[in-house]
């Protein structure tokens, strides 16, 4: 532990605002080999030795003490026995984790249902509690927070939050079907007769939904409403599977009946919303989407787990947001005469600064070639990352883009998709929702925000060594809790440390154009959490929302309308990249500065990753 505590506004200095020369010290430098790419045997030589983790990176654990090992024994059974029941319990939630032993048993949101979840919670932690914490090791220790979280987080939802009253988008059963079709866990016909027992409940469900939902929010009832389409195409895709399968007569016959039911049921739920939502919206009576405070600390708690309350983190928010904005305007200054020549330059930074980025995002792809552009680019960052010896990367785990699929578009424009832990060898989506519906001004727009350099931050970000990189490490760790049960923050924070990550390394030359257009995609890291907080806590209006993201951050009218909408429809989600990226930036000066000449940046990459997906504040104490 280090003696003085490292406060926001040194790491701001020193990390987000600091030119990349001088991020790190000359000898972690080198080591690092954050050099050019023609220098790439010497890396490969590097790499190659550095396989194993180096022993003096790292402090090593202190030999576990016999009740320590008993305690961890018994931590491990019960952490397994908590599994079972858990994915008996849940589903939806095994599959999504590779485990398909139940994939037949659809979950109907009824009643009895939450009664049961609820007493599941309340079993588990009455047995959680029981355990000595004192006698387990520190892997062990942080496993049990980590189950403790999860439990009372899911109690909360059952019993505070209560999402399924108001959210009617929660009920959704196509990706359980799009996984099961789409991943060979087993033969085909027999993933079609699991289907077969799946589907035959989906009226069931939905009429279960119709009776959960009491007061809901517009924007979420729209937002089912919109998504059904997409869940027909899946209906019809497994049927169109199913007829031309080797199955009997027989169960295609029952296959297309019970397709028949599921879609049926689906539009009475679309007609049940559009005559709700026709109702609520005539009298005012819809329920709002902003959560207020009480609910917000509470989720924000829960989900990001960090050592900040949300308030506080709000806080830091604004006074990063004006340590990005002192070094745009400098950046724009530099950039000035080479961008706008002759141009009278305004005394306004804003104006200036986001004249500069207007006239630089003029540089961007074709419409046509948005997608293959981004699939040229993946191994390209592949290639820099191991010839700088960034991270070791693994060959064997493909990663796929393909067209966001249209159940899951309305929310995010680009996502990740990755195989469960119990499945690490199946695909990785790299999920990019097409321009095909937007009009020119609108494709325009989009692509003026993704322009040349922002959409090489958007793949650092999404796929190499952002989101695909980490968790196909959270995969590989020998803690299934942590891989099963990751933290959203250490998610996200770790997409964003990635894009500054590769800037040190040299990524994009140093370029004054590169690092405005960083500093811009960071600074929307930022606003995202000081646009969530705003609006679900202290009321902001569209308006206000629309200037946040539009004149004080840069972006495009299409990126800012993209984002309100994704503001309403989710809550502390959005502060989750700002959050886990300064913890990590904190935790990688605290590591250089207890190593000193011992630090290497790639160890302490791998070592930070091999935890899965614990929140930042879980893998510090492991760390240590």
């Amino acid at each position: 532990m280090l003696k003085t505590k490292l406060t926001l506004a040194v790491l701001l200095t020193a990390f987000a605002l600091a030119p990349a020369s001088a991020a790190r010290p000359k000898k972690a430098a080198a080591k690092a080999h954050a050099g050019k790419v023609a220098k790439a045997p010497a890396a490969k030589k590097t790499v190659a030795r550095s396989a194993e983790p180096d022993p003096d990176a790292a402090v090593a654990a202190p030999a576990p003490a016999p009740a320590e090992r008993k305690s961890d024994r018994w931590m491990d059974s019960t952490a397994q026995q908590f599994l079972n029941a858990q994915w008996k319990l849940d589903p939806e939630g095994a599959i999504a984790a590779g485990k398909y032993d139940g994939a037949a048993n659809l979950t109907i949101p009824n009643a009895a249902t939450r009664s049961h979840q609820l007493a599941f919670a309340d079993e588990w932690l009455a047995r959680f509690g029981k355990m000595n914490v004192s006698q387990l090791s520190p892997k062990q220790r942080t496993d049990l927070a980590l189950l403790v979280n999860k439990v009372k987080s899911d109690r909360w939802y059952l019993t505070t939050l209560r999402e399924y009253e108001w959210n009617p988008a929660v009920y959704n059963i196509a990706e359980p079907i799009d996984l099961i079709l789409s991943t060979e866990y087993a033969a085909k016909p027999q993933r079609l007769r699991t289907l077969l027992r799946r589907i035959a409940n989906v009226p069931a469900y939905y009429q279960a939904a119709q009776a959960s939902i009491v007061n809901p929010t517009h924007e979420h009832t729209q937002l089912a409403i919109s998504q059904a389409p997409g869940t027909m195409v899946v209906l019809a895709d497994l049927g169109k599977a199913a007829q031309e399968s080797i199955l009997t007569p027989q169960e295609k016959a029952i296959f297309a009946q019970r397709i028949a039911n599921a879609g049926t049921a689906l539009l009475g739920y679309v007609d049940f919303l559009t005559a709700l939502d026709k109702k609520q919206q005539d009298s005012h009576s819809a329920r709002s989407f902003r959560i207020g405070k009480e609910l917000y600390e509470a989720k924000f708690g829960y989900d990001i787990q960090s050592a900040s309350s949300a308030a506080q983190t709000y806080q830091k928010a604004l006074a990063a947001k004006e340590e990005l904005l002192v070094r745009m305007n400098g950046l724009a200054d530099e950039l000035w005469p080479k961008v706008m020549g002759g141009a009278a330059k305004p005394d306004d930074r804003f104006r200036k600064i986001g004249m500069v980025i207007d006239k630089l995002s003029a540089n961007h792809v074709a419409r046509e070639n948005f997608f293959p552009e981004i699939r040229r680019q993946i191994p390209l960052l592949q290639n820099w990352v191991v010839s700088h010896n960034l991270l070791t990367l693994d060959p064997k785990r493909p990663l796929e883009v393909r067209e966001t699929p249209m159940y899951k578009r309305g929310v995010a424009g680009a996502s990740i998709d990755a195989p469960g832990p119990y499945r690490p060898q199946d695909r990785t989506w790299y999920n990019v929702t097409p321009m095909d519906s937007m009009s020119p001004q609108e494709a325009e727009s989009s692509l003026r925000e993704y322009n040349h350099w922002i959409l090489q931050i958007l793949n650092i970000h999404e796929a190499i060594p952002g989101h695909y990189a980490q968790l196909v490490y959270a995969n590989k760790s020998p803690s299934l809790v942590k891989s099963l049960f990751g933290n959203g923050a250490m998610v996200e924070g770790w997409a964003v440390y990635a894009e500054r990550m590769m800037l040190e390394s040299g990524y994009g030359d140093n370029a004054p154009e590169m690092w405005l257009m960083y500093c811009k995609w960071n600074l929307r890291s930022v606003t995202n959490t000081i646009l969530d907080y705003s609006v679900h806590v202290n009321g902001m209006t569209q308006a206000q929302a629309i200037d946040l993201l539009v004149r004080q951050a840069f972006q495009t009218p299409a990126e800012a309308s993209e984002k309100w909408r994704r503001v309403q429809l989710t809550s502390v989600q959005l502060t989750s990249y700002f959050s886990g990226y300064a913890d990590i930036m904190e935790l990688r000066e605290q590591r250089k500065q207890a190593l000193g000449p011992r630090f290497v940046l790639k160890d302490f990459h791998e070592q930070f990753l091999s935890y899965g997906s614990a929140p930042v504040k879980v893998i510090r104490e492991l760390m240590q």
